[in-house]
């Protein structure tokens, strides 16, 4: 199959550090192109992939300074993918950039769907859905709830590369943090939350210009001074596998509807545990009592604290490899791709009758 993966050009793909859409968008690609299939990537010219890269623009947009107008590239490439089209180069488009592409991409007749990587629930979603009958993926069945009347054709959750992340041999002796430092992922609530268990917290997490503020008013005057709080700043891939081995458990006291959450799979791919509140997605993501516990607040995340040693950590290690790696994932969307090819192929036929 000969496939159009169409990423943001806010990070490369990979990401050098943080940055979960084009995370996903890399492990997708890589194992389609495993699996046989002739993947185009669109992404910045300084990612790296297995598949064809097409670049619209040299350098990932939050590393450039000079771009002032990330849209402007966006629209770019989204012309760039249609002129493609036009020279019928794909059988399947994929789309990673929410609801741009809708209108251009629903007056051509190759087949398309976009995953939906981000919150649905502001009002301005609601004339977006009700007016684009788009075909979209969810990534949680938590993320669709907002907007019922959209297109949907499944749910798929994200997976990681089943050995990109691996349980290493270490002593577990502190909390974890993973992630970005942002009101809406309550690092000040995990902060608290140690404090209270007396257990000390690491806060491997980087700080977004626009969180700066935040930051600075709420969270540094938590960290300095503190014995209980290490602050190691933003980590990659290679650092993470011995940053969550070595946790007690991961804190994810998030304070919004998060759709997914990378972080709490990426824990359990290291089989280490998580503690996190019931907002968004986490209760499908955590299978409570077994990969961790899934709390309503400070107080009962505390308790769970508790709890933690009594968790197999082989078992979430294998819990992991049943319902969240990369190669499931990729089978998910072939299935998608598949079912969308054959219900527009009577449309496609029709159409190159009458030319």
């Amino acid at each position: 199959m000969r496939i159009a993966q169409v990423a943001p050009l806010t990070e490369a793909v990979p990401p050098k550090l943080y940055g979960g859409t084009e995370r996903v968008v890399h492990w997708l690609t890589e194992e389609l192109v495993t699996l046989g299939h002739d993947v185009t990537l669109f992404a910045s010219g300084d990612s790296h992939t297995s598949a064809k890269l097409d670049a619209t623009w040299p350098k990932a947009l939050r590393l450039d300074g000079a771009v002032r107008d990330p849209n402007a590239l966006h629209m770019v490439m989204l012309e760039r993918v249609r002129q493609k089209c036009d020279d019928e180069e794909f059988d399947f488009l994929h789309f990673h950039l929410d609801y741009y592409p809708f209108s251009l991409f629903s007056r051509q007749p190759t087949p398309f769907l976009t995953t939906l990587h981000g919150r649905l629930d502001l009002p301005e979603h609601q004339p977006v859905f009700t007016t684009f009958k788009m075909p979209v993926i969810s990534i949680s069945n938590a993320q669709r709830r907002p907007v019922p009347q959209a297109n949907w054709v499944n749910t798929i959750h994200h997976g990681l590369p089943e050995n990109l992340l691996t349980p290493q041999p270490a002593r577990q002796d502190y909390l974890a943090v993973l992630g970005r430092i942002a009101p809406e992922k309550g690092v000040d609530r995990a902060i608290k939350i140690a404090m209270r268990c007396g257990i000390p917290l690491k806060i491997a997490a980087k700080v977004d210009r626009a969180d700066q503020d935040y930051y600075d008013e709420l969270i540094r005057p938590l960290i300095e001074n503190n014995p209980l709080v290490d602050f190691i700043g933003e980590i990659g891939d290679t650092e993470k596998p011995e940053f969550l081995s070595g946790a007690i458990g991961l804190l994810v006291p998030i304070d919004w509807p998060e759709p997914f959450g990378l972080v709490m799979i990426e824990a359990m791919a290291c089989g280490t545990p998580v503690i996190a509140y019931n907002r968004g997605s986490v209760a499908e993501i955590i299978d409570d009592g077994l990969t961790g516990f899934v709390v309503e607040d400070e107080t009962s995340a505390v308790a769970a604290v508790d709890r933690l040693s009594g968790l197999s950590r082989p078992a979430i290690r294998k819990q992991f490899e049943a319902r969240f790696t990369a190669r499931r994932m990729a089978l998910d969307y072939l299935a998608a791709y598949r079912s969308l090819m054959e219900a527009a192929a009577p449309r496609i036929k029709l159409v190159s009758s009458a030319e």
